[in-house]
């Protein structure tokens, strides 16, 4: 079966709908890096139906998407476009906000700076990048799990957990309005288009 389902979603979904409610009111359309399994995509849209929902993943993680889609009654959603940072261009939808989550500590730093860069560029003045997962504070580890889970995350040849301040330096044009905790030792970091 393609459609995937991923149990920490499940846990987390409650509060990060809390904040982008807050942090969405006036946007439009949303695109998202990395939809994953598709529930993210699937679970906001129904639930803040004044917004478009763009989806957004490598290919090899469509057919999930695909399948939460299918099995949605929302008609704000629009179907994956293929979306390899360091490969494809910038998708081709006129997003007034971004969403990503649970990605920039699996991409390569390489990788994370392109997002960081692409999303100052590509957002218009007054947008909303709203970005979710574990960081590092002015390079030190939250806590001790997120230590090991950096440490397991390299043993993978994953990017690891990033520094909230490398990822300042590489959004340029981006301001960083709100820096919240979230469950689970993330964050959710909200930048504005300056």
């Amino acid at each position: 079966m393609s459609k995937r389902f991923s149990p920490s979603f499940e846990r987390n979904k409650q509060p990060i709908f809390e904040q982008l409610t807050r942090h969405l009111k006036h946007s439009r359309h949303v695109l998202e890096i990395g939809s994953g399994t598709g529930q993210h995509a699937v679970f906001f849209a129904a639930n803040m139906p004044h917004l478009h929902w763009h989806t957004s993943d490598m290919p090899q993680n469509h057919a999930s998407i695909h399948a939460w889609i299918a099995s949605s009654d929302s008609g704000n959603l629009s179907a994956p476009a293929a979306f390899t940072l360091g490969q494809d261009d910038w998708p081709e939808v006129n997003a007034d906000a971004v969403f990503t989550a649970n990605t920039t500590h699996i991409m390569q730093p390489e990788e994370a700076k392109t997002m960081m860069e692409m999303v100052a560029k590509h957002l218009p003045e007054g947008g909303i990048f709203c970005q979710y997962g574990p960081m590092k504070v002015n390079g030190d580890f939250t806590t001790d799990s997120n230590r090991e889970f950096d440490q397991s995350l390299k043993q993978q040849h994953f990017g690891g957990i990033r520094d909230i301040q490398e990822l300042a330096s590489w959004a340029k044009g981006l301001d960083l309005i709100e820096k919240i905790p979230m469950p689970a030792n993330n964050f959710l970091l909200v930048w504005q288009k300056s």
